[in-house]
């Protein structure tokens, strides 16, 4: 992985481009288990969800080295600019956020 942002704080991240490219096989991770999650909704589909889960991913990445606890409240306000959010709230999906940062997080 080419890292080459350094932060005395959260190491070296993975470039923007590097995200774009590593996501969809992220994202095909997610399609074939967002069913089993405890937070889903049995009416809503892997699309509702597809967001969050990105947002959680590229999240994970850009705060390296910090716990949920520190950023949850940064990772709120930025859902609202989020490019890729759709009309979705935060409150509906930070439980996905959240499970897409762990599995970064826990690597």
């Amino acid at each position: 992985m080419p890292f080459r942002d350094f932060n005395p704080t959260q190491g070296f991240r993975p470039p923007k481009e590097y995200l774009e490219q590593d996501w969809p096989s992220e994202e095909t991770q997610w399609r074939e288990r967002w069913r089993s999650r405890p937070y889903v909704s049995a009416d809503l589909g892997f699309e509702y969800y597809r967001p969050a889960y990105r947002y959680g991913y590229e999240s994970a990445h850009r705060h390296r080295g910090s716990r949920w606890e520190e950023v949850e409240s940064d990772l709120r306000s930025g859902w609202e600019r989020y490019e890729h959010r759709g009309q979705t709230a935060w409150e509906s999906v930070k439980e996905a956020v959240r499970d897409a940062w762990n599995r970064v997080a826990n690597r």
